[in-house]
């Protein structure tokens, strides 16, 4: 497991440097900032001191290389609007995003594997199709639609929900059944296809001869063999769930790490823009290595392949 680990994070520095040379020269492309935090009638002197006092006066390669230093060091700049740390305002943001996309992978792979399951355990009937077009239906969706459809319904015409805002439990119905769907549709597909081949797998039959009862052999041997595919898939979901967070928060004003970047962008505050994608980086990193170690729990041939 430590060898699977040390691997994994190792292969991760090359796109972590990427992801980090990249946003910081895209970055610059938005523009320059002198033209957001000066008036029209500000002359050149006042554009080379505000160049001057936040580091945009050297050239670009200079500049990424201060960046790095101060990145090494934990610091990530100040923000161009509040004059606050960058590094700050990133983690103040992250949390909201983190109980958005956890409590949507949670709802969605219990549901999945409810659906999921009952699907399998009767290919070709009723439930088995009216799951699968209910699955490919919502897998197919994409989440700016659900987006939109949802405030029009039911906040601006039926006026059950708020369009926007964190406070109390309405507030969190449309953000997190926006992101749910297509990760519930594709999840429920991925169980029902582990599960099939489980359930008619020898192993279970012998279970079933032995006279163990079909709950047990469902959860307590099928489900746990069909495990590694679906958790391989949640993963990659989840990651998924922090680029659909950028168009979901920005539509619902959730203050996350979705709607923290496009503001950025927006105000072409540099710092900010930085830290919000360096840490996302790293989050989904860590994530696709807790993946991979949860997979090499699950299976013990990923643990002999790491260890060889």
């Amino acid at each position: 497991m430590l060898t699977l680990l040390r691997r994994r994070a190792v292969s991760s520095v090359v796109p972590l440097l990427v992801v980090v040379l990249g946003v910081f020269f895209l970055a610059r492309l938005t523009g320059d900032p002198a033209n957001l935090y000066l008036p029209l009638s500000a002359t050149p002197e006042m554009r080379a001191e505000f160049a001057a006092r936040n580091g945009l006066d050297d050239p670009l390669i200079s500049q990424f290389g201060d960046y790095l230093a101060q990145v090494a060091h934990l610091d990530f700049g100040e923000s161009l609007r509040t004059a606050q740390p960058a590094g700050e305002a990133v983690l103040r943001a992250f949390p909201a995003t983190l109980q958005l996309a956890g409590w949507t992978m949670l709802l969605a792979i219990v549901g999945a594997v409810v659906i999921g399951s009952l699907a399998a355990y009767r290919p070709d009937s009723a439930t088995d199709r009216i799951a699968g077009f209910l699955s490919s239906t919502a897998a197919s969706v994409p989440d700016f639609w659900i987006a939109i459809m949802g405030v029009l319904v039911f906040a601006v015409t039926l006026g059950w929900l708020p369009t926007s805002g964190t406070s109390g439990a309405a507030a969190w119905v449309l953000p997190v059944a926006t992101l749910l769907i297509r990760p519930f549709g594709v999840l429920v597909q991925v169980v029902r296809g582990a599960m099939v081949s489980a359930l008619s797998a020898p192993y279970v039959k012998v279970a079933r001869a032995k006279g163990a009862s079909e709950p047990r052999v469902v959860f307590g041997h099928a489900l746990r063999n069909a495990a590694a595919p679906a958790l391989t898939v949640a993963g990659d979901l989840a990651v998924g769930l922090v680029n659909g967070a950028v168009v979901v928060e920005t539509i619902f004003g959730w203050p996350g790490i979705g709607k923290l970047m496009i503001d950025s962008v927006l105000q072409r505050d540099f710092a900010v823009l930085q830290a919000a994608v360096l840490l996302t980086a790293l989050a989904i990193f860590a994530l696709n290595i807790l993946v991979d170690l949860c997979h090499a729990l699950l299976d013990p041939r990923v643990r002999q392949r790491a260890a060889a």
